[in-house]
């Protein structure tokens, strides 16, 4: 595993002004998403059902800078829709890397090489473009022949202009443990990308299918084979430990919802990225008014078969800032 050292560095020391100052709940990395509209009608993602009149709107740089600023997370993970149809995404990213904030752009590649000439490399940015199996199992996922073609080719753009290229990948009950070797060790050994993270899927409410998500069980079998004989230490992930841990069933925690907030064209939405139970102004009025122990496995029966980042990498970086043992370990694995 390979956490890039400045990003842990300044995620530690964020953390630890939290707790001089004695605040309980903060981001430690905003899902921004400044439009819906996107190239592509993914099976697992609801986001361009949204009406004609919601897929035109662009939010404004201001709007997009102010609410990461206002919120105080030191990650923005940008997302959409597909970022790169947003016009000024380029001014997006600029702005927030000139505030220092560590920015990863989402993206499923296809535009990428149309708009790369409007970035510049930075220690504070990142493509994380989205892998969801190797050729077949990734244009199924995307529901485009060719897809998996053009995320290649756009990391293979990206890494030879010199960006750091990190992958997201999700993983779904038509996944084994072997098709979750094969594309990790691909990525990792084949593409060499700097870093990958990975999910797995969560029933979306508005995806169009709504049968091949994960269960618990399903989920800690699959990644417990997966890494199984040291296999994940092999692989440069871009997660604590400890969620891997939980990925696996070594390691159970509760859903920190407030961790990984979402503002979208919406505005804030309550209470994660997953679930809609409406949305906020402001970061403030998020956090202050709703109400987070409502929410999690065993409290809210959407949750009851979550075990996505959004909710419980959160739980797993708490978890492993407050025992030397694990920071420790993650020190070793920087």
């Amino acid at each position: 595993m390979s956490i890039p050292m400045r990003q842990s560095a300044r995620l530690g020391a964020y953390l630890f002004k939290q707790k001089i100052k004695g605040i309980k709940k903060f981001p430690l990395i905003v899902e921004l998403e400044p439009l819906f509209a996107c190239n592509l009608a993914c099976a697992g993602c609801g986001k361009i059902q949204h009406p004609a009149s919601i897929l035109k709107q662009r939010m404004p740089v201001e709007q997009a800078v102010g609410a990461i600023t206002e919120s105080g997370a030191p990650m923005v993970s940008i997302a959409g829709g597909e970022p790169l149809m947003h016009p000024q995404i380029d001014e997006i990213v600029r702005q927030l890397i000139a505030k220092k904030k560590f920015v990863y752009l989402c993206t499923n590649g296809l535009l990428l090489k149309k708009h790369i000439h409007k970035f510049k490399p930075s220690p504070y940015f990142a493509w994380v473009v989205h892998i969801d199996g190797l050729k077949e199992a990734h244009d199924r996922a995307v529901s485009k022949e060719g897809g998996f073609e053009g995320a290649v080719e756009a990391i293979k753009i990206a890494r030879e202009a010199g960006f750091k290229v990190n992958t997201n990948t999700t993983f779904f009950n038509t996944d084994t443990a072997q098709s979750v070797i094969e594309v990790l060790d691909y990525l990792n050994d084949d593409l060499k990308v700097d870093n990958m993270m990975i999910s797995p899927a969560y029933a979306y409410e508005k995806a169009p299918d709504q049968e091949h998500f994960l269960g618990v069980t399903q989920t800690r079998e699959l990644f417990k084979k997966a890494f199984a004989d040291g296999r994940r230490k092999k692989w440069r992930m871009n997660h604590s430990a400890l969620f891997l841990d939980f990925l696996e069933g070594k390691e159970d925690f509760e859903c920190t919802p407030w961790g990984i907030p979402s503002y979208s064209l919406f505005g804030w939405q309550r209470p994660c990225y997953l679930l809609n139970d409406g949305y906020v102004d402001t970061y403030k009025e998020l956090i202050e008014t709703t109400d987070w122990d409502k929410f999690g496995r065993g409290k809210d029966p959407r949750c009851a078969n979550c075990m996505a980042h959004c909710g419980y990498e959160p739980s797993a970086v708490l978890a492993t800032m407050s025992s030397l043992k694990q920071s420790i370990r993650a020190a070793r694995d920087i």
